[in-house]
């Protein structure tokens, strides 16, 4: 039995794909299985998949279900204890695994494990900052998700390994979500677990910006956070957290006209959870935003990384 069962959804990556494909290939740590689920790709995501002859592949191919039943799909189907999660067109230093190996030797009595993800956003890269205090480089830490994802969130798709066992607990991605089931499944996650953070950049994220005023008017099936309110009594920081999200959805839905989701989310915030800026961003009119969404674009062409969160 492999020590990783790696999972790589795939849909319409052929951009990627390739580096994707080559960054687990070619990881020092050898034991592991990689079961990649072709969703339906109409692109040359297949042919590319079956360019790697490698024996550790396993390759499943079913009709586009989503993304989230695509990883359900690879999660049931793995032989190994723990789960490591990437994306299609992300990539992973070659000693990812040798690092996330070496934690859970460490830390044996947890369950989700994860390391820095750095973004790489028109042409730069940048490391993530985070809400944990007096992080220090290449040191490992077993913190709350909440409290340590005000800033950036600690675990991402392509940054993140768990215990089998943890899917049997909280359950697996919720396929009626079309939007924020990755947020979903961290949620619950955290509400069950505390992360060992390792702060080291292991994983790069390949973000291609879209310009948030051609997104869907109206996403259906959304991410419902109010549903995790009645578990802010038991859980420091989680109330905080999802205020900083509803903060956050609401700015995408003001800007692409939704004015019934930016409302709903709007109102289920305590404003003492946001900053000042935060505050004016989501009161100001949405061709302000606009504008604002602008500099910001050209800004970070520039090499500026800007946000409102801290």
């Amino acid at each position: 039995m492999p020590r990783f069962s790696v999972i790589i959804p795939v849909y319409n990556k052929e951009k990627y794909l390739s580096k994707t494909l080559e960054s687990v290939i070619k990881q020092r740590f050898v034991d592991f299985e990689l079961i990649v689920i072709n969703d339906g790709a109409t692109d040359a995501s297949e042919s590319i998949i079956k360019s790697f002859t490698d024996p550790r592949i396993h390759y499943i191919k079913q009709e586009n279900q989503g993304v989230s039943i695509a990883r359900n799909t690879g999660i049931n189907k793995a032989n190994a204890d723990y789960i490591a999660l990437l994306d299609a067109d992300d990539i992973w230093k070659e000693d990812y695994l040798e690092k996330i190996d070496a934690l859970i030797d460490g830390y044996p009595k947890q369950h989700v494990f994860a390391a820095v993800c750095t973004i790489e956003s028109r042409g730069k890269m940048y490391k993530p900052t985070y809400s944990i205090a007096n992080l220090s480089p290449d040191k490992s830490y077993v913190v709350s998700y909440f409290t340590s994802s005000y800033i950036n969130t600690i675990l991402t798709s392509s940054s993140t390994v768990l215990h089998k066992d943890v899917f049997e607990t909280i359950g697996y991605y919720n396929p009626t979500l079309r939007s924020g089931e990755d947020t979903d499944l961290w949620i619950r996650l955290g509400l069950a677990y505390t992360v060992v953070f390792l702060n080291t950049p292991l994983a790069t994220y390949r973000f291609e910006a879209t310009s948030l005023s051609n997104s869907p008017k109206q996403v259906k099936k959304a991410l419902d956070l109010d549903c995790y309110e009645k578990h802010i009594s038991s859980h420091k920081g989680l109330k905080k957290f999802l205020d900083l999200n509803r903060y956050s959805l609401a700015l995408h839905a003001k800007i692409a006209g939704n004015k019934k989701d930016y409302l709903k989310y709007k109102k289920g915030i305590d404003f003492k959870n946001i900053n000042k800026k935060q505050r004016f961003l989501i009161s100001a009119p949405s061709v302000i935003l606009e504008v604002l969404l602008q500099v910001k674009v050209v800004l970070e062409k520039a090499g500026f990384q800007l946000s409102t969160y801290n």
